[in-house]
């Protein structure tokens, strides 16, 4: 029926009329829509509030799966509280990006003071409930708008009774060997599937994405343009934080420009050794490395589909991690009217035509003349152009830097280029 409808609201055949999907593999339009949620993410809270329309949206069956996200990650060796995992600039920045996500929602957002909080029994409620969306929705609500410890029995009993079921019944079958082997399935179901956190959306039972921020990705259309807004009076400023060595600085680097543009504001661009910055806050030099597989591989497919919306070439190189000392220092040495070429020259050759950076005549190519190459390459090594970048590196800790791309506007900092629209956001506001 789904098919038909969209048929119809195409026109004529649908699968001659229907828009391209952004990446391949995907077919349009597409046939389901799983959900995958634990009650202790507010990320997926968020991702939950958005399911509906966007299965409207997209014209296939929304189904809800329910997965004990503890299960996951002792599977998989990850943190059970990744909050408390993470260092301070981290753990502040999240906050602030799940204020503004739920302001783009515009839905309520409460972090509960005592959070995380368990949630299998809620989870086997669920269960035993057929998975009643009401209940999801309940229990949703009472975590992360209410506070309240939602495995509790009298939470339990009034989410249910609230969905229209027999509170009784369903605090006896959750005890039940039945409804807790069927978490246990359900949570490894999800592991077999690739999935490592919520929320996960799997589309046609093989397309996974992780994330509320990946619904565009879901839907698998481009969106339509949206109306250009008036840009503030006063000029604004964008800081980009960024490094050679990172792929989502290489995708962010090729947006920002445009983004500026469109808010009529001033980009300011500083160079950081990730490495560098890395070791001075504590992370793991390759954080790629400590992720576990299932990860890596989806961060491997997420570069690809971003690429795609980008409308950027992409080849992972065969040099990682990727060296960009050399580059960065050379970067600095160069002339200033010289810079915003070479920076995107050197970001194409390692990260679209797997070019070796640390090669100083790829580094000259990217500079495009060879007598301001051959002088800037001389001076790279200077006592000065190493204090530069130290100094560069160093400020971009001080001010809660933890990774590339980073982006200040004013006081506020967003972290990926997957946060660009949220930086749009931020320079537009009045």
């Amino acid at each position: 029926m789904a098919d038909a409808r969209r048929k119809g609201e195409l026109g004529g055949d649908a699968r001659a009329t229907a828009p391209e999907a952004i990446e391949p593999g995907r077919t349009l339009p597409a046939r389901s829509l799983d959900f995958w949620f634990d009650y202790t993410c507010p990320f997926a809270y968020l991702g939950s509030t958005q399911a509906p329309a966007l299965a409207a949206r997209m014209g296939v069956p929304l189904t809800y799966r329910p997965l004990l996200l503890g299960g996951v990650f002792r599977a998989l060796g990850t943190p059970q509280n990744l909050f408390a995992s993470r260092g301070p600039a981290r753990s502040a920045h999240e906050a602030n990006d799940m204020a503004r996500w739920a302001k783009r929602f515009g839905v309520e957002l409460t972090m509960p003071a005592a959070h995380p909080m368990r949630s299998v029994e809620a989870l086997r409620a669920t269960l035993a409930t057929d998975i009643d969306p009401r209940v999801v929705a309940g229990f949703y609500r009472a975590y992360w708008g209410e506070g309240r410890p939602i495995s509790s029995p009298e939470v339990i009993a009034d989410v249910v009774a609230g969905a229209g079921h027999d509170p009784a019944k369903v605090l006896a079958l959750i005890e039940t060997d039945a409804i807790k082997d069927d978490l246990r399935r359900r949570t490894d179901e999800a592991i077999a599937l690739g999935i490592f956190g919520v929320p996960a959306w799997i589309v046609d039972g093989m397309h996974l994405y992780w994330g509320q921020d990946r619904i565009a990705f879901v839907e698998g259309v481009r969106p339509s343009e949206t109306p250009a807004r008036a840009a503030p009076a006063e000029q604004r400023t964008v800081e980009v934080f960024w490094d050679f060595s990172s792929p989502f600085g290489y995708l962010a680097a090729m947006q920002v420009d445009a983004i500026a543009q469109r808010a009529g504001a001033k980009v300011v661009w500083h160079p950081v050794l990730l490495g560098g910055l890395f070791r001075s806050i504590g992370t793991p030099e390759v954080p790629l490395a400590t992720f576990s597989e299932a990860k890596q591989r989806y961060i491997l497919a997420d570069l690809h589909r971003w690429a795609a919306w980008c409308r950027l070439p992409f080849r992972f190189p065969s040099r990682f991690p990727t060296h960009s000392l050399k580059a960065l220092r050379l970067y600095l040495a160069l002339p200033e009217d010289r810079r915003a070429h070479f920076r995107e020259a050197t970001f194409r050759a390692c990260w679209a035509d797997d070019r070796d950076i640390t090669d100083e005549q790829v580094l000259a190519e990217c500079v495009g003349d060879e007598a301001i190459a051959r002088e800037a390459l001389a001076r790279a090594g200077s006592d000065d152009v190493k204090a530069a970048l130290r100094a560069s590196t160093e400020s971009a800790a001080a001010r809660g830097v933890f990774g590339v791309p980073t982006f200040i506007v004013g006081d506020e900092l967003f972290w990926g280029q997957d946060r660009l629209e949220l930086v749009l956001d931020a320079l537009l506001s009045r």
